[in-house]
């Protein structure tokens, strides 16, 4: 009898509780920090952080996962370095790397490079970028090297692309771009 008074007492609270709940104004929130988190503005200041910066540099000398430093300057004499800079690709993947690098080369470069490499993507077809040239151009005397330098750096109005694709990616998009210049020439 004393366990069926408990559970009535217990059940009556429940209801007193539940019935004083107002609809107009919030609960109370259990962990409001959890509810109402505080955002911070990217390279905003901060004063319990080193510096004063929520957004920290790296540290010095150390090297992200996945990315392989590029030692050749971004200027014309190191564009003419990186022309006899091979690929570091492994030679026995190179079906698995053309087919990447031909996925890659759709997506990033195909809007303007086009698909075949003639230099009519849609947007040059549209007239939104003008200038686009063939990779068959004699003039252009492209190679891997100089395309990998293109895409690491940008060149005209053409930007960088380092920062949407890591090192290998960048490499199998410059020998995707060697085939269709060999495909051009014939």
């Amino acid at each position: 009898m004393n366990s069926f008074r408990n559970i009535v007492i217990v059940l009556g609270m429940v209801l007193l509780v539940a019935s004083c709940a107002d609809k107009s104004r919030p609960n109370y929130q259990y962990m409001p920090n959890m509810y109402e988190s505080v955002g911070y503005e990217t390279y905003g200041q901060i004063e319990f952080m080193p510096n004063g910066m929520e957004a920290r540099k790296p540290v010095e000398n150390t090297i992200s996962r996945g990315w392989i430093p590029y030692g050749i300057e971004n200027t014309l004499e190191g564009k003419e370095i990186a022309r006899l800079n091979p690929s570091p690709l492994d030679s026995l993947q190179s079906q698995v790397n053309l087919a990447e690098g031909k996925e890659l080369y759709t997506i990033y470069c195909g809007i303007c490079h086009g698909n075949k490499g003639k230099g009519q993507g849609n947007l040059v077809k549209r007239e939104k970028i003008l200038g686009v040239p063939s990779y068959a151009d004699a003039a252009r005397n492209v190679t891997v090297g100089t395309t990998f330098h293109t895409i690491q750096y940008g060149l005209n109005s053409m930007g960088s692309y380092a920062s949407q694709m890591n090192t290998k990616e960048m490499w199998q998009v410059s020998e995707y771009v060697m085939t269709l210049k060999q495909d051009l020439i014939k």
